[in-house]
């Protein structure tokens, strides 16, 4: 019984095609890249609110006379009231924290004896103690929309939402699509038929229109969305299980563990399974890129995640009105974020579609 220990001659062929298939993955610059491109997002969605220029929550400081700045502009504020508020690190990098003080856009300043004489863009010059209020200047980089909010903050926290919708949906596609497509191929009969049914019946209604229909029943919102998207998900996943689970049940491998009596549980998931899991993972990949759409065709629609938390496709529902004016780069930026994104997961599933097919 060679074929189960260890360190049989099948487990050393296996590790040889896996580096040989790393080494296919390397050689691939566009799929490095990918790589490269979803890591920096996957950064900077997990340090969050560490390092957005905005940390308040959801990124939603609105300075009302600062609206629509052009990237790289600058404004200088008057810092009064402040306040003690200490948040410690995990929440101030998963849900951000209130300004420590009260900020008012001003025009100009001057220094009066132990006073500082502030002019605000909409009153009266402002007057208050030296030691109890301070000047700053901050720039915003990519500007600030109609709202007056940070967008480069705003494009930094809906990284977190499309990746982590794309992970969540994922998850919930990879459990029913594995689970049902390997319960499909390896019983076969009614138990086939029935799940082909459900999938053809399923893969028969469009995308689109399915996660609508899945939203309105749920409701709107952050976790709905997660659910609604892997709902849709499955049946890609389902179909690749089912097809190599046909391919592979009837080989020696799995006769072998029949003969030895063990249960159909063990025989999938610990002999069949692992045997496909490049296949699985490709799919995994391309779908990733299109929950991602999914999400910000949701949001853009107004069905997704809701304000004030900051989404991709939401920032361009609410900017692509400037398209004809000259803040076309409000609706542009957050559409290039969710392009770079979907391509680097489309560009990374063809890299290893490529470097995992043993033919090549």
């Amino acid at each position: 019984m060679r074929l189960f220990k260890k360190h049989s001659y099948a487990d050393l062929a296996g590790r040889s095609l896996d580096r040989m298939a790393w080494r296919r993955f390397r050689r691939n610059p566009l799929s490095i890249a990918s790589l490269v491109v979803i890591g920096l997002f996957a950064l900077v969605a997990l340090l969050g609110y560490l390092i957005t220029p905005d940390h308040t929550p959801y990124c939603n400081q609105q300075y009302l006379e600062l609206a629509t700045l052009k990237p790289f502009s600058k404004a200088t504020f008057l810092l009064t009231d402040p306040t003690d508020t200490h948040t410690s690190f995990l929440k101030r990098m998963t849900q951000g924290e209130p300004l420590p003080y009260t900020a008012t856009p001003i025009i100009e300043y001057r220094y009066a004896r132990d006073s500082i004489v502030a002019t605000p863009y909409n009153g009266d010059p402002i007057t208050v103690a030296a030691d109890q209020a301070s000047v700053d200047t901050r720039t915003f980089l990519l500007g600030t929309d109609g709202y007056g909010r940070d967008v480069l903050s705003m494009i930094m926290i809906g990284s977190r939402v499309s990746l982590s919708v794309g992970f969540i949906a994922i998850l919930i596609a990879l459990l029913l699509g594995i689970t049902l497509g390997a319960l499909a191929a390896y019983h076969g009969g009614w138990v086939d038929d029935l799940i082909m049914w459900i999938i053809n019946v399923v893969w028969s209604i469009p995308t689109v229109l399915l996660v609508i229909a899945i939203t309105f029943v749920l409701g709107k919102g952050f976790w709905q969305i997660f659910i609604a998207v892997g709902l849709t998900m499955w049946v890609d996943i389902a179909r690749v299980v089912r097809g190599e689970v046909l391919s592979i049940k009837e080989k020696e491998y799995v006769e072998a563990t029949r003969a030895l009596g063990y249960s159909t549980f063990r025989t999938i998931f610990r002999h069949i399974l692992p045997n496909i899991v490049g296949a699985v993972v490709v799919v995994a990949a391309s779908n990733f890129a299109s929950a991602i759409l999914l999400e910000a065709g949701l949001s853009f629609l107004g069905i997704g995640v809701q304000p004030p938390m900051p989404s991709w496709g939401m920032m361009v529902k609410e900017n692509y009105g400037y398209i004809l004016l000259d803040s076309a780069y409000l609706a542009l930026l957050p559409g290039l974020a969710i392009m770079m994104v979907v391509l680097a997961f489309m560009l990374l599933a063809s890299g290893l579609r490529d470097a995992l097919d043993i033919k090549r």
